[in-house]
This record gives C-alpha cells, sequence and structure tokens, in this order.
C-alpha cells in the first residue's frame, strides 16, 4: 500500500534500526555516572549530540534532546518568553504555525500575556514586512515555521530573522518538516524538529537555543540536559534519532530533485482529471514532497476513506474530517477551499508508478463521494436582460443549510444560482464553519462575486451573500 503521508511521520529509517540495535547494548546505562557503563552511554550521548547539531547548524552545548518535538516547541516558547520577562510579554506566531506553537500561544494568553497573531497570503507565506510591522518594545519572542506542515510552503526565514535581530528579538523556528531536507536559513535563536518526521524513533525532539539568548527554562528544573528536558535520556533512541538525520542528509538533494519531479506532476495533472479542484499552497518555495488540493462538492473523510480502499494512504486539512467539524487553521488562514481536502505527502523512495497509479484512482474516487452527495451540473451563463422565469426564481433568494456540513451548503448554494437572475442576490444561511472559506471560495472558482457575511439576525449560523454574475 502505497504511503503517502510522510509529513506526519515515515517508519523507521534501516539505519535508525540499526543504530538503535547497537546502542541498545551499550547506551544503557546512566550516562552522569563515571563507572565503565556510565562513560560508554555518556559517549554515545554526545556523539549523538554533535552529529545532530552539525546537522542543525549549531554548537553541540547548545542543542538538548527532549521527548518529542512538540514538548521541544512548547519548552522553546515558554523557556525564551521567561527569559525575556523584563523586555515584554507579547509573543508574535503566525496565524499557520503548527497546534504546537498555537497551543503555547494559547498557554501564555491565558497566563496574561499578550499574542499577536501575524497573517498569510493565499500561498501560506509570511511576510517579512508582516512581521516587522507585528513587532513592539514589548516583543519578547517571534515564533514562524520554516515549511508548513499542511501544504509545503517554505517561509522566508532568513529575512524574517533579519527583521528579528534588527528589533533585538529572537526568533524560534519549527523546522520539523525541512531540517530533513537541510539546514535552516541562518540568523535563528532557536530550533525544534522531531525525529519522527525524517525516519527517527518517535519520542525524539530536538530544541536548540542559541548562547545568548536569554531562555529560563520552566520549574522544576532537571540537572539533566542543561535543565531543559527533565528525566533519564533515552540514549538508544537519541543515537538513532541523530544517524538517521545523518543518513537522510546524505541523499537529501538527489532525492528532493526527484520528489520535486513527481509533485510537480501531480500539481499538473490533478487540475486535469478533476474538475472542480484547487491546489494550495506556494507552486515554487515549498518543500519538495508535499502537495495539497481541494476538491469542491466532496466529503474530505469520505475521500480519504475512498482513496484508502483504492490502496493509497493519505491525509486532511478538512473540517469533514475532523473531529471539531472546523477546517485546518492553516487553510484558513490562507482563505482557500477547505472541503475534499487532500494531503499528499510523498517519502523517500516513492516510485513513479504508485504516483501514476494514485492519478489513475484519484478521478473515480472523487466521483464516486461527489456522487454520493448528489452535486450539481455547471450553470448555463444567461445574459442580465433575460428574466429567469423558472419557478421559485427572483431577484433575491434564501437557502437555509443551517444544520448541514461540510460540503452540502456549497452545494446547496451551487443548485440554486440558477434560479436568481444574473444580479440576482443568494443569501446562504449556515452555521458550518467551512462556510467562511468554502463559499468565497466556490464564488471565486465559478466566477460568482462573494457579496460578504452578517449575523443570521437573532438566530445561529451566519448570512453569506452571493451575487449571480454569469
Amino acid at each position: 500500500m502505497p504511503y503517502f503521508d510522510a509529513a506526519s511521520s515515515l517508519p523507521l529509517h534501516p539505519v535508525a534500526r540499526q543504530a538503535l540495535a547497537a546502542a541498545l547494548e551499550d547506551g544503557w546505562a546512566d550516562p552522569a555516572r563515571p563507572h565503565r557503563e556510565g562513560r560508554r552511554a555518556r559517549m554515545l550521548l554526545d556523539a549523538a549530540r554533535e552529529t545532530a547539531a552539525e546537522a542543525v547548524g549549531c554548537r553541540p552545548d547548545e542543542l538538548t534532546f527532549t521527548s518529542s518535538g512538540t514538548r521541544a516547541l512548547h519548552t522553546g516558547v515558554a523557556g525564551a518568553l521567561a527569559g525575556r520577562a523584563r523586555a515584554g510579554r507579547r509573543l508574535v506566531v503566525s496565524a499557520v504555525e503548527h497546534s504546537a506553537v498555537l497551543h503555547a500561544a494559547g498557554a501564555h494568553r491565558d497566563a496574561g500575556g499578550e499574542v499577536t497573531e501575524v497573517g498569510v497570503d493565499r500561498a501560506g507565506r509570511v511576510a517579512p514586512e508582516a512581521v516587522a510591522a507585528a513587532l513592539g518594545d514589548d516583543t519578547a519572542l517571534v515564533c514562524v515555521q520554516s515549511a508548513n506542515h499542511e501544504v509545503g510552503t517554505r517561509q522566508p526565514v532568513g529575512a524574517i530573522a533579519s527583521v528579528c535581530r534588527a528589533a533585538g528579538v529572537p526568533l524560534l523556528v519549527d523546522a520539523a518538516q525541512s531540517l530533513a531536507w537541510g539546514p535552516v536559513e541562518d540568523g535563528w535563536s532557536l530550533l525544534a524538529a522531531s525525529a519522527h518526521k525524517w525516519g527517527g524513533p518517535p519520542g525524539v525532539g530536538l530544541l536548540a537555543v542559541r548562547k545568548g539568548v536569554r531562555f529560563a527554562p520552566a520549574r522544576p528544573v532537571d540537572e539533566r540536559e542543561s535543565g531543559r528536558a527533565a528525566g533519564f535520556e533515552n540514549i538508544p533512541a537519541v543515537v538513532a534519532a541523530a544517524a538517521s538525520l545523518r543518513a537522510v542528509r546524505e541523499t537529501a538533494d538527489a532525492e528532493a530533485a526527484r520528489l520535486r519531479t513527481l509533485v510537480d506532476r501531480i500539481r499538473e495533472r490533478v487540475p486535469e482529471l478533476v474538475p472542480d479542484v484547487e491546489v494550495v499552497g506556494d507552486p515554487v518555495r515549498r518543500l519538495p514532497h508535499l502537495v495539497t488540493f481541494s476538491c469542491l462538492y466532496a466529503d474530505g473523510e469520505a475521500l480519504l476513506y475512498a482513496l484508502d480502499r483504492e490502496g493509497f494512504a493519505v491525509s486532511s486539512g478538512s473540517s469533514c474530517t475532523s473531529s471539531t467539524l472546523t477546517p485546518s487553521h492553516v487553510l484558513r488562514a490562507m482563505g482557500v477551499l477547505s472541503e475534499g481536502n487532500v494531503r499528499l505527502s510523498l517519502p523517500p523512495g516513492t516510485a513513479e508508478e504508485d504516483v501514476e497509479r494514485f492519478l489513475a484512482a484519484l478521478p473515480g474516487a472523487v466521483a464516486s463521494v461527489r456522487a454520493a452527495l448528489a452535486p450539481p451540473a455547471p450553470a448555463p451563463a444567461r445574459p442580465s436582460v433575460v428574466p429567469d422565469e423558472r419557478e421559485g426564481a427572483g431577484d433575491a433568494l434564501t437557502v437555509d443549510s443551517l444544520g448541514k456540513r461540510c460540503p452540502i451548503p456549497v452545494i446547496e448554494l451551487a443548485k440554486a444560482i440558477g434560479r436568481v437572475p444574473v444580479g440576482g442576490v443568494i443569501t446562504v444561511l449556515s452555521d458550518d464553519a467551512a462556510a467562511r472559506l468554502d463559499i468565497p471560495a466556490w464564488c471565486a472558482m465559478r466566477g460568482q462575486e462573494y457579496g460578504g457575511e452578517s449575523p443570521h439576525g437573532d438566530g445561529p449560523g451566519t448570512a453569506y451573500r452571493v451575487r449571480r454574475v454569469s
């Protein structure tokens, strides 16, 4: 079964498996003890730290091993904020950060701190100028990822780091998705990553804190890992994580070029094979192995199951696949279509034949999901001078989609658009959070005019206005 969810996690790299087995024999003792077994364990830990630090681009004594990438982010955010408490209590984050950063920001806000969120463009890019505008005298920390987990857009870390350096504010970079492909642009102050993203064992994260960055670990402080990661080090897992990171870096350039070609083919072919599709994310400045697209009139969860039945493991940021029934915060910040969302992230070694098989299977999978929801055929254009004489037509129409979930509100809008004349207005009532993204996206894809939203009187939900243009 082709596994196209590398951005979530990868199986153990062969080098990681070998290193793990070897380290289980020699890395079981306490590295803080001076006896022979302890010294052997310490040597393994030190060697792993040097290997990982070389890949990150920092000094070994700046790098800490944590229990996960999420823990690295939480520790990094909290420690940097505490270390710079005198400078201020404002945290600046991009709107498309990993949920671990946003959860840390929420905890900071709950504790009385200030959080400023920087928006992105439709490609998911954070503008350095927007970061500069968000900085103030009370800013303690800025958090910007190196590349987005959901759409693959790479951020201009070097330019953002220059902005932060000029303001005297440290920059924390979540490098979980990009570190396997190469070092992050220089200028960052703190960096976090997660080993299972590059084929290391789960339960190992990296946190690098540059010398000179004010950092105060949360109490109680442990004597291990510079007080930044409490508890006995999992030396076998750490050794395997460092060894696999070095191994994937050795082939990263060649594999990135090969996978980029395959992803370019997917980006080009999917809109040709499947109607009403929006490919999202930056088409050029992006991770080499990741592509995301959304399909009108498709239930995201049903589409993932349909592709799974065809033998493909993929993921989604659609509200239809979420327990909260809300679209991904990344898609929401970008303002792009969320329904029928599919993320493909190709692991190293993906065969061209598997990509071709996916492209052959996708149209049928989408068609089967759409057929169950009975989407409309595209409405023919009519001149504005010709009145719509069909039953129920008029200059205005209200579509009540309250209580209905993605993608039903958009399907009902599409079915109703032909019932008003060109220039007429349809108001869609919906209490589905995805409608705020999907109705404007439908208008852009269908060439209709989105007229904005307003509260639905005293009742639940929101009223979305659409003017028929053609």
